[in-house]
């Protein structure tokens, strides 16, 4: 590898770190992230805080001032091609006098693409494909959600080696430990909204917040609850953040949605799938209506189980912990697989070691999509 391609990679990571930072708060709109390099120094730095709010390219020329112009642009994702909350990315390069662009990922909505062109017209170099993969990855959910029309779904437990999330009383504080609990708040983050059924509110009362350092993050809480079982005081009713959503049946009591209504919640009803709890497409095609692209699927384990056996699951955490418990609560319910060659449609990576705890990261092979 030359000098320059190692300079190049160098740069785009530090791109990439700054992308990470609108975690959870850009959609509908990608993670991105961008830095002018002016005589081999860092110059300027930004990235995407969140829809309306200046893109990253914008947001590096604001902190560069007059050295933006003769500088190289580092930026995660081609630059922007059209006017929507905000102007064009690459008017303001062409503006601000930058001579070269170096980008990741090509951007794949077709409303914002062929940026790399525009700027070749105007006479700035272009590069792609520098981390390619490491901005794929970073992306993956909003990519996903292009393409299908549907929130990419994470599914995420915490688990005995015999697959149990609970006791037979019902005791699950805490299974796996501190580390593990630390990286599932780091899914929280990277997380849009946030799917648990009623029974575990009514069981653990979980704010499903995203607690990281002196931080929390507060995303959308989607609580599956057809008849209206959960208490409306529950904490994942509370009035902070992205709020709540109440998703039921026609079986759900007026009286019921109007105290949720009262608390700031929303209630939506939804058509039930033939399990008689809402269904699940539905839901999905509803959040991507609200610009939700990244869903994290909690449990308990039936919520795990009917998105397993529809199919739904793009990815999966596995926290595992060394402890035996029989009986007790399954991770996954629902009606499971038939055939044992339908138990191939995820790719597991190694496992990774959170102190006494195995973590198991499943990604959905392309085949089974």
């Amino acid at each position: 590898m030359s000098n320059a391609q190692e300079k190049d990679i160098a740069f785009m990571t530090e791109a990439l770190a700054l992308a990470a930072r609108g975690a959870g708060a850009t959609s509908p709109n990608p993670m991105v992230g961008c830095i002018l390099v002016n005589k081999g120094k860092v110059v300027g730095t930004g990235w995407h805080e969140g829809p309306g709010k200046a893109h990253a390219e914008v947001a590096a020329i604001l902190d560069a001032g007059e050295n933006a112009r003769g500088a190289t642009a580092y930026v995660t994702l081609e630059p922007c091609n059209h006017t929507g909350r905000t102007g064009p990315c690459t008017e303001a390069i062409i503006e601000a006098g930058i001579v070269e662009v170096v980008y990741a990922l090509a951007d794949s909505n077709p409303v914002a693409a062929n940026g790399a062109t525009r700027l070749l017209t105007a006479g700035v170099k272009v590069r792609g494909g520098v981390c390619a993969d490491e901005a794929r990855e970073l992306n993956r959910g909003w990519t996903h959600s292009l393409e299908h029309n549907r929130p990419y779904i994470t599914g995420k437990t915490a688990m005995s080696l015999d697959g149990r999330i609970a006791t037979s009383g019902g005791e699950s504080k805490w299974i796996t430990g501190e580390i593990s609990r630390a990286r599932a708040h780091q899914l929280r983050k990277f997380a849009d909204a946030i799917i648990v059924g009623a029974n575990t509110v009514i069981a653990d009362d979980p704010a499903l917040t995203a607690r990281i350092g002196d931080e929390t993050h507060h995303p959308l809480r989607v609580i599956l609850d057809s008849t209206g079982r959960t208490p409306p005081g529950a904490k994942v009713y509370e009035r902070v953040g992205k709020g709540a959503l109440v998703v039921t049946t026609k079986k759900a009591p007026h009286r019921t949605l109007e105290a949720y209504r009262e608390l700031g919640a929303e209630p939506l009803a939804l058509s039930e799938g033939r399990d008689g709890r809402p269904d699940l497409e539905d839901l999905l095609g509803e959040l991507h209506q609200r610009g939700v692209v990244n869903v994290l699927v909690e449990g308990g384990g039936g919520v795990l189980g009917s998105f397993f056996d529809a199919d739904l699951l793009d990815e999966l955490h596995l926290f595992i912990a060394p402890k035996l418990i029989g009986g007790g609560k399954p991770a996954f319910g629902g009606d499971g697989i038939e055939h044992l060659r339908d138990s191939e449609r995820f790719s597991f990576s190694a496992p990774e070691q959170l102190g006494a705890d195995t973590l198991l990261r499943a990604i959905r092979r392309m085949e089974a999509c």
